[in-house]
């Protein structure tokens, strides 16, 4: 039995904010199941990062997100792919250095086996 059009969006609205509280805990566990594990991040600078690279950065703590503050949420189901726009103030320490920016995330997420995971993510930064 497949679940609504509703249910899909508020599970994919739950799935989002849980990435962003694990990401601002630090919790590679949860980070771990819901990162698909052929996703691929965009950060602002360019670079793209693996899963692995990902977890690690949260593992050793070279990412420290202290805050993540959300000040817009929209999302779209499509059949079992959905798509997140987050807009976010972040603070915290990125190798040692500190940070404080104002970013756009946007998601590619896949939902299977009952449960949401990023496909692909990309983050830009907001001037202004």
């Amino acid at each position: 039995m497949t679940m609504d059009q509703t249910a899909l969006e508020a599970a994919l609205s739950d799935a989002e904010r849980e990435l962003q509280s694990a990401v601002r805990s630090g919790d590679v566990e949860a980070l771990d199941r819901l990162l698909d594990d052929g996703v691929v991040y965009t950060g602002p600078d360019g670079r793209c990062l693996t899963k692995e690279e990902d977890l690690e950065a949260h593992r050793t703590r070279t990412l420290v997100v202290e805050a993540f503050d959300q000040e817009d949420l929209r999302l779209r189901v499509a059949g079992t792919t959905g798509i997140t726009h987050v807009l976010a103030g972040l603070k915290g320490t990125a190798a040692g250095q500190s940070f404080a920016a104002r970013l756009r995330y946007t998601r590619t997420w896949v939902h299977a086996d009952g449960a949401w995971r990023v496909l692909a993510a990309h983050a830009s930064s907001v001037i202004g």
